[in-house]
């Protein structure tokens, strides 16, 4: 029931000493996913002990080099890797003729298909989805088009109430069709509700990456009931002056934002390198919404499963 983000990159703009630019790793129940590819992102991969083989799909916010420019690089390992399998890869247009070109001069012999999407982002849509998990774009507010991603957890597979079994003398294949979702006939003709018959384990997790982006109340609300969310805090309030112009969020808009939101917690990244200090940021940031902390690169996030048993699952229905 893994449900993991991996920070890999947390600079905006280019790398400092101790930052590196935007990438984020995500497992979900062991499927891998890459958030944007920024510049040494295959090396934090491996220092992070997850393999890049691992990865089946990528998602880039947009086109602007700390984004972007790590995935060639990796491109050309994973082959060297032996790679067969397709790479998937969402990202805004042009990124076809960005790729087309890569693909002509240095990789035109890769040993496995490189697949790309183009991501709207001026839409709110599902762009992915499979059997545990489904994301969504979000449309952001920066310099040059950009989207923002929803990574929402499907609902888990049923589980059978225990005093149902002995109380309807359910069988083996009634079981069955209860966790399928599906009500159950008994032997007498009796049609009982699958409600009565089973239960949600553990509410579904989230997570959401906004970045590169000003301050976007419809982001927010896009994302509302996020777990974790990560939002871009470039600068501090001093300077939303400059934040504005260069298309980016301060601290405390991102802290607004998840306010807005209703965020589980908050985590901000994708810091200027004009603060070598980023507590100012936190700082700022927590003064408005006081569950937030500045990634570390390196560090992996946990979102825990919240479980239900059959009780709870029984007042969380009778209250709804």
């Amino acid at each position: 029931m893994t449900f993991r983000v991996t920070v890999l990159g947390s600079s905006s703009a280019m790398p400092t000493l101790k930052r590196n630019p935007s990438a984020h790793a995500l497992n979900v129940h062991e499927q891998f996913f890459l958030i944007d590819c920024g510049e040494g992102t295959q090396t934090r991969l491996f220092r992070c002990g997850i393999s890049p083989l691992r990865l089946g799909t990528v998602f880039l916010t947009h086109l602007h080099g700390d984004h972007v420019y790590g995935l060639f690089g990796l491109m050309s390992t994973l082959g060297l890797l032996g790679r067969r399998t397709p790479l998937k890869i969402f990202a805004p247009r042009p990124f076809d003729r960005i790729l087309a070109s890569h693909l002509s001069f240095f990789d035109s012999k890769l040993p496995y298909e490189v697949q790309w999407e183009e991501i709207d982002t001026r839409a709110h849509r599902l762009l992915y989805e499979n059997k545990t998990l489904e994301v969504w774009s979000i449309p952001l507010r920066h310099r040059v088009p950009a989207a923002g991603f929803l990574f929402r957890e499907k609902t888990p597979p049923l589980n059978i109430r225990k005093e149902a079994v002995g109380l309807y003398g359910l069988g083996i294949a009634q079981c069955r069709a209860a966790k399928r979702g599906e009500d159950v006939l008994l032997d007498d003709g009796t049609v009982v509700p699958n409600a009565e018959l089973t239960y949600v384990p553990y509410r579904r997790r989230s997570y959401a990456y906004l970045s590169d982006t000003l301050y976007s109340p419809r982001a927010a609300e896009l994302v509302r009931g996020v777990d974790l969310l990560y939002h871009e805090a470039t600068f501090a309030d001093p300077d939303k002056a400059m934040a504005r112009k260069t298309g980016h969020s301060t601290a405390a808009q991102a802290a607004k934002a998840a306010l807005k939101a209703g965020a589980g917690k908050l985590l901000i990244g994708h810091f200027s390198s004009r603060y070598p200090d980023v507590e100012v940021l936190v700082n700022e940031a927590r003064n408005i919404f006081p569950a937030t902390e500045a990634v570390v690169e390196g560090e992996s996030y946990d979102i825990r499963p919240v479980m239900y048993g059959a009780q709870e699952q029984a007042a969380q229905d009778s209250a709804e």
